[in-house]
């Protein structure tokens, strides 16, 4: 089991930046295929980025079309965490982010943390 907590989130104005983090204990977290998560309020959850590891001596990373070229997602081991840096943020990116590992593709993961609120005034 692994657990997964949030931060970062706040209020921004639009083409502010936010770096959300994802801090992990519990099960082994070392390059776990990890995912990032939106659900905006009365729509399904969504996926917005991924980053796995090829076994060998490269991540890999994956974005949802919205995101690409704005949102940068990556992984520090030594601290057990993965982060999301935002930048260029969009009035429709406002949503509750959530950490999510072992990540399988879009949303399909098996343990999620609580989430953290992302909001950005237009």
């Amino acid at each position: 089991q692994v657990q997964l907590v949030e931060s970062g989130g706040g209020l921004v104005q639009a083409g502010g930046s936010l770096r959300l983090s994802c801090a992990a204990s519990g099960r082994k977290f070392s390059n776990l295929p990890t995912g990032w998560i939106r659900q905006a309020p009365g729509k399904e959850r969504e996926f917005v980025a991924g980053i796995t590891w090829n076994g060998e001596s490269a991540y890999y990373q994956y974005y949802a079309d919205s995101v690409k070229g704005r949102f940068t997602i990556s992984r520090d081991n030594a601290k057990n965490s993965v982060y999301l840096q935002m930048n260029s943020l969009k009035p429709e990116d406002t949503a509750v982010y959530y950490c999510a590992a072992p990540w399988r593709g879009g949303v399909d993961a098996d343990y999620w943390g609580q989430g953290t609120q992302v909001t950005v005034s237009s």
